[in-house]
């Protein structure tokens, strides 16, 4: 169990510490992870930005994943054969236009930044159908960086699996063979509002 969000960030600065003095950009996927992002990105000096990616929920339970969606990027599920082609366009369309109103009210008018020769490390509090990592790591890879780093506290072994070939390193803290939820390794799992992760944002400069 982590105490918190910080904790578990925390728990993840000795095993990134050998990319102390490399060109990194921390990636925190909002909003769970930019709390993490933040305390990595100021022990370290590095950068600090987001990755905006969300599920796509299936037509009859928009809590079970069927995909997620960044801001130029799609991962579906294929097996979910009874999901109508003109349900995943309409979803995938106001989920990047939701995603790019998040940009401008996080990040304000600033551009989105280069990741090109760098080596990139991406921040959740948790992985668990793993697609929202999935569609992360397909859209950074249209970006050229040098390596893509996953470090999370805690994942689902399966989930794992599905990620291994996709990036340079995972670093994981926890990876429980009875994983059911992130939330159930915090003890406070207290939600991330968007105000916060302004403020927090505004900190990282």
């Amino acid at each position: 169990m982590f105490l918190n969000r910080i904790e578990a960030a925390k728990f993840l600065i000795p095993f990134l510490e050998k990319f102390r003095f490399e060109d990194v950009v921390v990636l925190a996927i909002p909003r769970g992870g930019v709390p993490m992002g933040l305390v990595i990105a100021q022990y370290f000096n590095w950068k600090l930005s987001l990755l905006l990616i969300k599920k796509i929920g299936h037509p009859t339970n928009k809590e079970y994943a069927i995909g997620a969606v960044g801001l130029n990027c799609i991962l579906l599920d294929e097996g979910h054969t009874d999901v109508p082609q003109f349900y995943i366009r309409e979803e995938s369309e106001k989920i990047r236009q939701l995603l790019w109103n998040r940009f401008t009210m996080y990040m304000g008018h600033c551009n989105q930044v280069s990741l090109k020769g760098k080596t990139v490390v991406n921040i959740d509090d948790g992985i668990a159908t793993g697609y929202t990592m999935r569609a992360s790591v397909m859209m950074l890879k249209q970006q050229q960086p040098e390596k893509i780093i996953v470090a999370v506290p805690v994942a689902s072994p399966r989930t794992l699996q599905l990620l291994q070939n996709g990036v340079t390193e995972i670093i994981v803290l926890e990876s429980p063979e009875n994983f059911r939820s992130v939330g159930q390794y915090y003890i406070d799992f207290s939600e991330v509002t968007d105000e916060e992760v302004t403020a927090m944002l505004n900190k990282a400069g």
